[in-house]
């Protein structure tokens, strides 16, 4: 780890046990963690304004180098002034490497791993190869060949302009063995080499850099990895992979992981009782797309799909008491009739809800932590209170 606070200042503040609160100063403000950070995946978090994602409470958003290098391409978005620029996103920015992207072509499950889908396949014939060197895919767009190396993903996420970069890594799943693992997570060490060679002869000098821990689910490999990347010159640390092959096994994976990071450093990914500081999901919005909202009901995994019949005359909001627009202002019975109508209000209306939703848990979640009672707001949440009463 290197020290470097022109690039990111983490001041760690409040303690719970191994919870904690803290604030990552970037380039373009501070965000105070834990903090949810909301997809910009193709320059737009999906249905919103950069300013209305502002106004919810957001500090950072994340930006998808594989896309964004697909279409419309680096040189583009460089022209506006970067990421920042381009959306019109005034505060703090993150990018992500490109990797989970690309080796979701090659080993077509890591995608649905991650979403729970269960599904294998994928588009495995994208991927031309993968070598030592980088990754020739296919584009989704028109079928070209392209390429992404270290140095390629380093040098898109410059021109991105992002606060914080993260290098350039094969995301392997769960099924893949242990030997290939061993392969492939040695591969990974070499690229965080390779991606911190090309980003101190060319990167931006403000540009902070995360490294990554995979290892899969070998705890051998995963505590020779934290042990890389950790004495590597990176500003921070991401905890990578599918991490198993549900959530069980993903809660084991952590917890073996976290306790191997130094405890001084930012950390990306999710589990905030094990004192981890930023993470990020496509769920919130996917979930509006499809008509599902968030709510305190883990009976039904916490989610209340309005496509569903049932809710024709429905008075009550999606959740009591919560502030957000969605709730305030309309009932069940509308948002259902929308969202089966497929009118994109409905979609705009629910992505405003649910990332409502996981802002309120994050800003609590905070409170809890400072006031030394994050055990009882975790089992409360947990247990179906709405985050504001919890």
């Amino acid at each position: 780890m290197r020290s470097e606070p022109a690039r990111l200042r983490f001041e760690i503040g409040a303690r719970d046990g191994a919870a904690r609160t803290g604030v990552l100063q970037t380039r373009h403000g501070p965000v105070k963690t834990p903090a949810f950070i909301p997809l910009a995946t193709k320059g737009t978090v999906r249905g919103l304004e950069s300013h209305e994602v502002a106004a919810l409470g957001y500090e950072m958003v994340l930006g998808n180098t594989y896309h964004l290098f697909v279409s419309p391409g680096p040189e583009r978005i460089a022209k506006a002034g970067g990421l920042h620029g381009f959306m019109g996103w005034e505060r703090a920015l993150i990018t992500d490497s490109g990797g989970f992207q690309v080796f979701s072509l090659a080993h077509g499950g890591v995608a649905n791993e991650v979403k729970g889908s269960g599904r294998q396949g994928g588009d495995q014939g994208s991927v031309v190869s993968i070598e030592e060197e980088g990754v020739h895919f296919r584009s989704y767009r028109d079928g070209a060949e392209l390429f992404i190396s270290p140095e390629v993903s380093m040098q898109v996420q410059a021109a991105l302009g992002s606060d914080i970069a993260l290098v350039f890594d094969e995301c392997t799943p769960f099924h893949a063995d242990r030997d290939y693992t061993a392969r492939s997570t040695g591969r990974t060490h070499r690229w965080l080499e390779r991606c911190l060679e090309w980003h101190e002869r060319e990167g931006p000098v403000r540009q902070a850099i995360f490294g990554i821990v995979q290892g899969g689910i070998y705890e051998d490999l995963r505590r020779e990895s934290a042990e890389a990347v950790s004495s590597a010159a990176v500003d921070g640390l991401a905890i990578g992979g599918t991490l198993g092959r549900d959530k069980a096994e993903m809660r084991e994976v952590l917890s073996m992981t976290a306790p191997l990071l130094p405890e001084a450093a930012p950390k990306h990914l999710a589990g905030i009782a094990l004192g981890l500081d930023v993470f990020d999901c496509a769920v919130p919005t996917r979930l509006a797309r499809h008509g599902v909202a968030l709510v305190p009901d883990p009976d039904n995994r916490f989610r209340l799909d309005l496509r569903k019949s049932g809710h024709t005359g429905d008075r009550d909001p999606i959740a009591a008491d919560c502030p957000c627009p969605a709730c305030q202002n309309h009932d069940r019975d509308y948002l259902s009739y929308l969202s089966r109508a497929e009118e994109l209000t409905a979609v705009r209306l629910l992505c405003i809800h649910n990332l409502t939703y996981l802002q309120e848990l994050m800003v609590h979640a905070r409170a809890a932590i400072e006031a030394e009672r994050f055990n009882a707001y975790s089992r409360a949440v947990l247990s179906g209170e709405s985050p504001w009463t919890a």
